[in-house]
Parts: C-alpha cells; sequence; structure tokens
C-alpha cells in the first residue's frame, strides 16, 4: 500500500464517507449543510487513483477512441466536452431490473460507484448529463463539486426507487458543468405533461455563458418514460420538452445540445419530433455512420429473465446550424462487452456512456 500524504488521506476520507452513506434520512441533512461548497478544491489525479485502489480487484476497464468528425481545418477554440449516461439506479440495480447474467457481486455500490467516477474522470467533460442518479446528495454533489462542477439535481416525483427495500432515495436526472468554463445565466427544472397530465419523468435545462467566447449554450437533460406500449406517452413528453426548450432558447437564438435516455429507438415517433423540430437539431451520433444519417446499432445490452435487451435509446442532440460536432467517442463493441452483456464486473451501467466534443459555428446567424 503506497503511503498518502495529508491531503490524499483526507481525500480518501471524503470517499470513504461516500461509500457508506446512503440512508434516506441523511438528505435533508445535506441540503442544508454547504459543506461541499466550503471544501477545498481535489485533484482529478488524486480521486482517480483512489478509485482505482478500490477497482484494484476487478478486471481491466475497456478502452475506447474517440473519431474524428472536423470536415474543416482546426478551430482556435477549445472545444466544449459533453458527456451523457445513464448510470443505473443503485436501488434499480440490485432491487428491480433483474439482470440475471450479472452477479450481485458487480453492482456493490461500493465499487460501482468507483467505476462511474473513474470513467468521468477519464473523459473529463465540461458539461456532464447523468440520469438514474440515486446517490446524488451523498456520492455525485459532494465529490464534483469539490472538482469544480456546479450541480444540479430534479428528482422524479414518483421514483421507483422508493419501492426497493434500504432505498438511497428518489432518483432523477443530474447536470454539472465547470465553473471555471460556464456561468449560469439561468435554470428551469422541468416536469414533463404528457396530454396536459403533468408525468413522473422530468428535464432540466440550464442557459449558460461560455467564458471564453462569450456565447450562450443551453443544456438540457431527460430522461423520458420507459417500456413498450407507451410510445404515445413518449412523444407527448418530447412535444412538452420541445416546446419549452423553443421558448428557452428563444426559437433556436441560443445554440441548443440536449442529452438523454429517450427510451426511444429512431422509428419512435419521439425520435422523429426531434429530427424534424423547428429547433433545426441532428443526433450527433449519427455521424459515427459512414454515411452520417445511421444511429449506432445500441447504446444498451442487458440480459434480463425475458430475455436479450438490445437497443439504441441514448442520445446527444445538438443545434446543427450554429454547433459542430469535432468527435465522438466510440461505443463498446460486442467482443468487449461480452456474452454476459451489461452491466459488468468491467462496466457499471446497462447504458453506454456517450461523450462528444462540440465547437462553435464560425457562422452561427446563417438560416436555420
Amino acid at each position: 500500500v503506497c503511503s498518502m500524504g495529508n491531503s490524499t488521506s483526507r481525500l480518501y476520507s471524503a470517499l470513504a464517507k461516500t461509500l457508506s452513506s446512503g440512508a434516506v434520512s441523511q438528505h435533508q441533512e445535506c441540503l442544508e449543510q454547504p459543506d461541499s461548497a466550503q471544501l477545498d478544491r481535489i485533484d482529478p489525479k488524486d480521486l482517480l487513483e483512489q478509485c482505482q485502489i478500490v477497482l484494484q480487484k476487478r478486471p481491466p476497464r475497456f478502452h475506447r477512441n474517440f473519431v474524428d468528425l472536423r470536415k474543416n481545418a482546426a478551430s482556435n477554440q477549445r472545444p466544449i466536452r459533453v458527456m451523457q449516461w445513464n448510470i443505473l439506479a443503485q436501488a434499480l440495480g440490485e432491487g428491480k431490473d433483474n439482470f440475471v447474467q450479472c452477479p450481485m457481486e458487480a453492482l456493490k455500490w461500493e465499487e460501482r460507484k468507483c467505476l462511474i467516477l473513474e470513467e468521468i474522470l477519464e473523459y473529463k467533460p465540461d458539461i456532464l448529463c447523468l440520469q438514474e442518479v440515486d446517490h446524488y446528495f451523498d456520492t455525485f454533489e459532494p465529490l464534483l463539486s469539490r472538482l469544480g462542477y456546479q450541480c444540479t439535481f430534479f428528482p422524479k416525483p414518483w421514483s421507483p426507487c422508493l419501492d426497493v427495500e434500504q432505498n438511497n432515495g428518489p432518483d432523477g436526472c443530474a447536470l454539472f458543468f465547470l465553473k471555471d468554463r460556464f456561468e449560469l445565466v439561468n435554470s428551469a427544472n422541468i416536469r414533463l405533461t404528457a396530454m396536459k397530465l403533468k408525468t413522473n419523468q422530468v428535464a432540466i435545462a440550464q442557459t449558460l455563458k461560455c467564458n471564453e467566447t462569450g456565447r450562450l449554450l443551453c443544456i438540457a437533460v431527460t430522461h423520458l418514460k420507459a417500456r413498450t406500449g407507451w410510445e404515445r406517452f413518449r412523444s407527448a413528453q418530447g412535444c412538452d420538452l420541445l416546446q419549452n426548450l423553443e421558448s428557452i432558447t428563444q426559437g433556436a437564438k441560443i445554440p441548443l445540445i440536449i442529452c438523454g435516455d429517450f427510451n426511444a429507438e429512431p422509428t419512435e415517433e419521439v425520435y422523429r419530433e426531434f429530427s424534424n423540430s423547428s429547433l433545426n437539431l441532428n443526433s450527433a451520433y449519427k455521424l459515427l455512420s459512414p454515411d452520417g444519417q445511421s444511429e449506432p446499432p445500441y447504446t444498451t445490452w442487458k440480459i434480463r429473465p425475458s430475455g436479450e435487451c438490445r437497443h439504441t435509446l441514448d442520445y446527444i442532440w445538438y443545434s446543427q446550424h450554429a454547433l459542430n460536432v469535432n468527435s465522438a467517442l466510440g461505443l463498446l463493441t460486442e467482443e468487449q462487452i461480452g456474452p454476459n452483456r451489461l452491466p459488468s464486473f468491467n462496466y457499471p451501467s446497462d447504458h453506454l456512456s456517450l461523450v462528444c466534443d462540440f465547437s462553435f459555428s464560425q457562422d452561427p446567424d446563417r438560416l436555420l
């Protein structure tokens, strides 16, 4: 075991506390005590090292390469890295999702959270959008705020996590951005509606000002209704989100990025609504295909008692008139994922993370 100095020892202590805490009764205490905002910044390299110590008995993690998608000469702008990820709520992974090929040992929060943090630390997103977050107050907010992120969480009103014994509270969407890169202009927590009824699905939309360019950027994160048979419901939720974003972006005058688990294949109506929206959106991961028109074959792959589930459900949408996609992180291959699929000892979620580097277009005022 390596010798740890005082700062690293304090960091390990902080990490250990996030590993052991989990009672719902602690949530209000976390809200009332702004300790994380007053704590010292932590070095991401130190946190990564501590995660790797926890994970030393796990198999090596997968390596994924970025694919360069730039069509023009390199821009002088520093790219904006955006990460989208449904991280799998701990209560659902252990209590409801029935991953029949995944050993319960692989789902232990003490190690699985370090796999999640390791992936975030490896890709170093400027903006991070997460779904199924049920350890926000005791893990992600305390640690990511000390890494320099501003953190926002919006839980589902009737989270299914609350049906699981010894849960850690409701899951929801979370949005994080680096404060040294952006300034928050405004923020909206949106409870999505369908057929004029409020639903259990939510979104966060924030308008940020880029500190380097002075330009505005709207970033949104959402998680639409799951399951077959709810296609019209998802379509209605998507329409509601688009209407909200139309207003927030002043009719697409503000560039927009939408991250989410849409629980919808590209064949669904909600996908077509986003593709044909007046906001002039495109799906970033289509650009990885040879023709630039096809989504990846999967973003989630798991085995449940009903059989194998391999679907494309996760997307990063962007304003194609105002933003360029410089690169995108390649997905895991079937061989890397392995016969037992996801989650696993190598990978913490049943969904793959999506990561893109964006830059502002040089000619943002051209026609939508």
